[in-house]
């Protein structure tokens, strides 16, 4: 159900009914809970993290907040700065796991459950937000925007890695979307985030000093097509929950395990998979 619909630039954005709204965060941080994606992060995307925290230029004495942080992949790189830094995430047992990692290496983070789109903190807490592929999940767009900026303090920086819709996981994606309940009115396509008129289009003159770059992460954990597919069908929420809405039907499991097997292999080169994301950084205006 959509209640109404607020107009941002040349767009329409629709709200999300309340109930709806709960309803689907609790459907995330039950798929985030599943399986095991501190191996996604350990095993597979482990650098992006310090990408953003180096484009952010984080440093000691800095307020750090890491939004949607999962198991720290960026809020850990963060405090080995010497930044004083808070990981926010909607999935507890991700905080969990991040908190015994970051015990393990020696330095502090501040775990704190929270939901990007509602953040429980005062404006301009802090020196630099950033997120490493994770606030790009959440289903409001604009609300996320929002609270990313109004915590940020003026002057302040904002980073944002995303994987762009042409890129392999926004691929991937689209290769399970007919295997996925179609989101509610008003939720947004993850991968969007990777569009810079998009992200252009959220943060319009709030921010400036606005840089877009498209990089590749080069991926070497998978020697074939169906090892990813085995990887990410044991371990990576969003491929888990396609997998259960398909229940014991063989035929369409069938097919979604020959689509995630031809879409690796198409991408493996030599070993290694190029993974396409966009890394945003911009500062909010004063």
């Amino acid at each position: 159900m959509v209640i109404g619909s607020k107009q941002k630039g040349s767009t329409m954005t629709q709200v999300i009914d309340a109930r709806v709204d709960r309803e689907l965060k609790d459907r995330h941080r039950r798929m985030w809970a599943s399986g095991d994606y501190g191996a996604v992060a350990r095993e597979v995307i482990p650098s992006l993290g310090q990408q953003v925290v180096d484009a952010c230029r984080v440093g000691r004495g800095q307020r750090v907040l890491d939004v949607a942080a999962g198991t720290g992949n960026a809020a850990i790189p963060a405090a080995r700065t010497g930044a004083a830094v808070v990981a926010s995430d909607l999935t507890p047992e991700l905080l969990d796991e991040g908190k015994r990692l970051a015990e393990a290496e020696g330095v502090h983070v501040s775990w704190e459950a929270g939901d990007v789109e509602d953040l429980p903190y005062e404006d301009g807490t802090y020196d630099v937000v950033l997120s490493c592929v994770g606030a790009m999940f959440a289903p409001n767009h604009s609300r996320t925007a929002d609270e990313v900026l109004r915590v940020v303090r003026p002057g302040g920086t904002i980073g944002l890695i995303s994987w762009t819709p042409a890129g392999f996981i926004g691929r991937l994606f689209t290769a399970m979307r007919p295997y996925v309940p179609a989101p509610p009115p008003g939720a947004q396509p993850p991968p969007l985030w990777g569009v810079p008129d998009h992200l252009d289009e959220l943060f319009g003159d709030r921010v400036t000093d606005e840089r877009h770059e498209v990089r590749d992460l080069r991926v070497t954990r998978f020697a074939t097509g169906e090892e990813f597919r085995d990887f990410f069908r044991d371990r990576y929420g969003p491929t888990i929950g396609a997998y259960r809405n398909l229940g014991e039907d063989r035929e369409r499991r069938a097919a979604l395990d020959e689509a995630l097997v031809s879409l690796a292999d198409e991408t493996l080169r030599d070993g290694e998979m190029r993974w396409e994301y966009l890394l945003y950084t911009a500062r909010r205006g004063g």
